[in-house]
């Protein structure tokens, strides 16, 4: 069982970082694009017409490439970087993944509160954990994320929990199986790389203990 509690039947595509060099799947990459002003453009649906430029969702890497000249190398020609792209994008990712468990929660694969998630938890219904990044540890480690890999969440503040929600704020939630869910684990992690060194914690590892 991979993200999400789901089998993973299909391999992933592989494309290249323009800064790193290394060649991944492309769900841990975000994608680029040149836009008709010559300036780049985040992708992060994969949809925009062009050839995507692709970049590690790490903030080392998008600052690597926004300040190096990495865009205009793998455009092949001169690119306008927007200030303040890498801010922009980790805005972009967040709006993403909350936007995602709210999907999840019309969906009944989503829920919150301390008794429903421990619920969940004990039933065996919960193949992901989620858990503000600002809660209280103490209240945190009450509860374990179900064993394997990508089974806690642990990038969102409570805000932005609870904008997913519905509510002002949410400490704990949880996750069933399901295709969205999936996809929450897979956006969640990227976002988790934009944070990496703005105090953003670990995504999609099931490594919380009691």
């Amino acid at each position: 069982m991979t993200r999400g509690g789901q089998t993973k039947e299909r391999d992933d595509p592989e494309r290249r970082c323009i800064a790193t060099g290394e060649v991944q799947p492309k769900g841990g990459l975000i994608r680029f694009v040149v836009g008709p002003d010559g300036q780049v453009v985040p992708d992060l649906l994969g949809k925009l017409p062009g050839r995507g430029i692709w970049v590690a969702a790490s903030r080392k890497a998008l600052d690597k490439a926004a300040g190096k000249g990495l865009f205009s190398r793998a455009a092949k020609q001169p690119v306008k970087v927007p200030e303040g792209l890498v801010d922009d994008v980790e805005a972009m990712m967040t709006r993403r993944v909350v936007e995602l468990i709210a999907l999840a929660r019309k969906a009944g694969l989503a829920i919150c509160g301390y008794e429903k998630v421990k619920g969940w938890l004990v039933s065996g219904d919960a193949v992901v954990l989620m858990q503000a990044s600002d809660g209280s540890d103490r209240g945190k480690t009450k509860l374990r994320a179900p064993n394997g890999e990508e089974t806690y969440i642990g990038v969102l503040t409570a805000q932005e929990l609870g904008l997913a929600f519905g509510r002002e704020n949410v400490i704990h939630g949880a996750l069933a199986a399901g295709g969205l869910t999936t996809r929450v684990v897979e956006e969640a992690a990227k976002l988790s790389g934009l944070r990496e060194n703005d105090g953003g914690m670990s995504a999609g590892k099931g490594t919380k203990t009691t």
